[in-house]
């Protein structure tokens, strides 16, 4: 049961992302953890993340008890990272945190997770359960974790994330009035007047001409 607790997520999240994918040549099972981590390690180095994601599924099913998983996972994390694939990244850090995550480990991983969130952010107008479960994951870092050294990047994330809420409410208090839904219309006019950034001189995010008409 537990291996497939770390296998069936794994294998819905490659499905998803790597349908067309070839399969694994056949002589590739039944190796030792060294072999898989050795080969994710080289796959990662070849910029060939599908196949680092492939070779760790047949790791965590070959090898469940296996001590590399840990840094594999955490490996796996910085690559997706690196590459702008944020919702690999978190399905890594997930897991990690789910078989790995202790005292001596949360802290960095947490701060993982925070940053790799708030990267994702490649537009302003999207994704608002994120941008506001993101805010909540920032704050209670910083109640958690007083003394931390990622402290201060955490809080300077919190502070564009609490920008980016305020502009997004802005936006769909004006979408609800140029709709004729006044009544949402003010729920967020008052989110935006009460907002402690509403006298604060900001440089709204400039959205190409071609995006700005979906907006």
């Amino acid at each position: 049961m537990r291996a497939f607790s770390i296998l069936a997520p794994a294998a819905v999240v490659l499905i998803l992302m790597s349908g067309c994918s070839q399969k694994e040549p056949q002589e590739l099972y039944n190796k030792p953890a060294l072999f898989w981590y050795e080969q994710i390690v080289k796959d990662i180095k070849g910029q060939d993340l599908e196949s680092a994601d492939l070779h760790f599924t047949s790791m965590a099913s070959e090898h469940v008890a296996s001590p590399l998983l840990k840094e594999t996972m955490l490996i796996l994390a910085h690559a997706h990272i690196r590459d702008e694939a944020y919702a690999m990244a978190n399905f890594y850090l997930d897991e990690y945190i789910k078989r790995f995550g202790d005292s001596s480990n949360m802290e960095y991983v947490s701060f993982l997770k925070i940053r790799a969130n708030f990267a994702s952010f490649a537009y302003p107008n999207r994704n608002q359960q994120l941008l506001l479960d993101t805010i909540e994951d920032t704050k209670s870092f910083v109640r958690r974790y007083p003394n931390s050294p990622y402290r201060p990047m955490v809080e300077t994330i919190l502070t564009k994330m609490q920008l980016g809420e305020f502009y997004l409410n802005q936006e769909i208090a004006s979408l609800y009035e140029r709709t004729g839904k006044e009544e949402s219309a003010a729920v967020y006019r008052e989110l935006v007047e009460k907002s402690p950034l509403n006298k604060a001189k900001m440089i709204k995010p400039k959205i190409p001409w071609y995006r700005a008409i979906f907006e």
